[in-house]
């Protein structure tokens, strides 16, 4: 049986799924795989997401993020014998699959390696790609995540014995594309490994991206345990992290810190661009009545994040932010705003600071508009944090070629026309009165002369 648990975005609650070859849509997976006397064997939690850069029918190349797992199997996932090692097997999306193979030692045990496929037939995600599957590739796809019986049963009803043949010997002349990476990381038997920091895979034009991963397999009587062994790169995160930060005393108040630089951050879907931000970001957070005032370096920023038709998600992470979440969604089918915002982060001490709000209203603007605000404005997601923005522009939905529609200034913005039209209000009344009183003695003047 697998069960696993779903977070469509961290911080909005999570549903429990039990299932035998379920499925479900997912950003974040959490899987619980057991054995036959119904005790864990194998657990796994991580995030992932995958850019494919391919070749075009004109001999162009373009790049594809695969962020939103669509519809997710885990097919083929075990826990392992005495001739086989745990694997853990996902199927998602239109095509797509991944794979991760585990070996044991004598008192270790290793993520061996991992594997990611993927369809260059598919025309959703690659709809211009030079070499195309069609319906072979889709054959392939079938035979690929099914069992050896549904196999002789495609085979028998469709006579593909020569096509079978070239399916086993050369997959990737049919647009099915395999990257594969050799891992070896060892971990004691019995330790849980823990990666919460950002790990990259690069290889035959595949940007594999990895984080909060959690895993341990070869579990030993059915419970998973509480030691956990960290990877390298959160082991020297527990060490202050390098960033540009002010720490006061728990009397004072942060000093004021310098405007922070504008970075430019987008989601694609499929080939388009279908959410675009620019803005300076600059955090404050309070944790044990310590203030800290944190400017977030765009150059050292990545951003992910997913598109649908009422929700959107811009994720951005560095080596001391797991994430922080903006989650825009749609509201009387017209307007869109900021309706969520989760950060998890490390602090100057090591700790780590996590908050969650979806419960916010903030940079409102009309659908097929972007939100502009150039000067500084504060998102206040608790009384722990606040975000101050600079020179914002953000478009969530309805991006066309890759560029912002019209912009609705926000309210601080149209503060600089008050100065200027009450200026012009009172010149207008000066003017009035002047005319006023300038009738009004001509009236007196005329009557002087009737009088005579």
């Amino acid at each position: 049986m697998v069960c696993f648990r779903l977070f469509p975005v961290p911080g909005s609650g999570l549903v429990l799924v039990c299932l035998v070859l379920g499925a479900v849509r997912s950003y974040a997976l959490e899987l619980n795989l057991t054995d036959s006397e119904n005790a864990t064997c194998l657990y796994a939690k991580w995030q992932m997401n995958f850019t494919v850069r391919y070749e075009t029918t004109n001999k162009t190349y373009k790049t594809v993020t695969i962020s939103d797992h669509g519809t997710v199997t885990y097919n083929g996932s075990i826990c392992g014998d005495d001739q086989n090692g745990p694997k853990i097997a996902v199927q998602f999306g239109p095509g797509f699959s991944w794979i991760a193979n585990f070996t044991k030692a004598a008192s270790t045990y290793s993520i061996d390696s991992v594997s990611f496929s993927y369809n260059t037939g598919d025309n959703t995600t690659f709809p211009d790609a030079e070499d195309k599957g069609g319906a072979k590739a889709a054959l392939y796809g079938c035979l690929l995540h099914d069992g050896e019986a549904q196999k002789a049963a495609y085979i028998k009803d469709l006579g593909y014995f020569p096509f079978l043949l070239l399916l086993q010997k050369k997959p990737n002349h049919l647009g099915i594309l395999t990257v594969d990476e050799l891992l070896a990381i060892r971990i004691p038997l019995n330790d849980l490994f823990r990666c919460n920091s950002l790990s990259t895979l690069e290889k035959n034009d595949v940007v594999q991206h990895y984080w909060d991963v959690l895993v341990q397999a070869f579990v030993q009587n059915g419970t998973v345990s509480t030691n956990e062994f960290l990877c390298d790169k959160d082991k020297t995160s527990t060490v202050a992290p390098t960033i540009h930060t002010t720490v006061p005393s728990p009397t004072t108040t942060p000093t004021p810190k310098e405007k922070p630089e504008a970075g430019t951050y987008s989601v694609n879907n499929g080939n388009d661009t279908c959410l675009l931000a620019t803005m300076g970001l600059q955090l404050n957070i309070t944790q044990d009545k310590v203030a800290s005032v944190i400017n977030i370096n765009p150059n050292t920023t990545h951003s992910t994040g997913s598109c649908r038709s009422h929700t959107a998600l811009l994720r951005l992470n560095s080596s001391t932010i797991k994430y922080l979440d903006f989650v825009f969604a749609v509201k009387n089918e017209n307007r869109f705003y900021l309706k969520e915002v989760n950060i998890s982060m490390y602090l100057v001490n090591g700790s780590v600071f996590s908050i969650a709000n979806n419960n916010l209203s903030y940079w409102d603007a009309p659908l097929g508009s972007s939100y502009m605000c150039n000067k500084e404005q504060t998102v206040s997601v608790s009384g722990a944090f606040q975000i101050n923005t600079f020179d914002l522009r953000v478009q969530p939905f309805n991006v066309t070629q890759g560029k912002y529609s019209t912009a609705q200034d926000c309210s601080a913005d149209d503060d600089n026309f008050l100065v200027p039209i009450a200026v012009g209000a009172a010149l207008a009344g000066v003017l009035i009165l002047v005319l006023l009183a300038y009738f009004i003695g001509l009236k007196h003047h005329h009557a002087g002369y009737e009088q005579f």
